[in-house]
């Protein structure tokens, strides 16, 4: 095997990187480093800084009206894809700490797009359940403890619509994916990824962004 591409990614090209795409605003900059400050030792959780523009880009790619969100750590994924949103879009953002969540909603606020998030306070698969069955969500989120992938998916996938798409974050896990021996969250995520290779529902890449990034449309 050969790979077409060797390019390591150094802090210097992060850095040139994140000088080429769309820069986050005021209220998405302060957000991001208030993780950093206030919760160091769970701000890994947060979307890689290039995720949040790629995320808005992927809103108005597909036209999306009505996003969900699983797993919503302090708001940042969810600000950018707010943003993005018309204003009668809506985005259901699942998460179970009010902790976590409320820097987010501070930022929702700040950033004027609160009236487009519908966060819910409870077991995401209990949220994605009570949802109606029928196709109706145009973009999906999935950003989450990692045993409950595949869960997540197969409430979400039935209710996309044709053409839409779910975007699943840490298909890599840090590289781990890779280890047949892996174990706990790592394991499981393997077991996410070749689930979603042999779904026929849906059209799926996975890509080398952040730490790994799967693509996947209904087709």
């Amino acid at each position: 095997m050969t790979k077409g591409n060797e390019t390591k990614i150094t802090d210097e090209l992060y850095a040139y990187m994140l000088a080429h795409n769309p820069p986050l605003d005021a209220v998405q900059r302060d957000l991001v480093e208030t993780t950093y400050a206030d919760l160091p030792g769970q701000a890994r959780m947060q979307s890689a800084q290039e995720q949040g523009p790629l995320l808005a880009f992927l809103v108005r790619l597909t036209g999306a009206r009505h996003i969900v969100e699983v797993g919503t750590f302090t708001g940042f994924s969810a600000l950018s894809m707010a943003q993005a949103l018309p204003p009668v879009g809506k985005l259901i953002a699942c998460d179970i700490s009010e902790e976590w969540t409320a820097y987010g909603v501070e930022a929702w606020r700040t950033a004027g797009v609160a009236d487009r998030i519908d966060l819910r306070i409870a077991p995401a698969l209990d949220t994605l359940r009570a949802m109606p069955a029928e196709p109706h969500i145009d973009m999906a989120y999935l950003d989450a403890d990692k045993e409950n992938y595949i869960p997540y998916w197969e409430e979400l996938v039935p209710r996309l619509r044709a053409g839409g798409l779910v975007v699943t974050d840490n298909v890599l896990y840090g590289g781990r994916v890779a280890d047949p021996l892996a174990t706990g969250a790592a394991a499981a995520i393997r077991q996410f990824n070749d689930h979603v290779a042999a779904d026929t529902r849906m059209e799926s890449v996975l890509l080398t962004v952040a730490d790994g990034l799967t693509l996947s449309r209904r087709t």
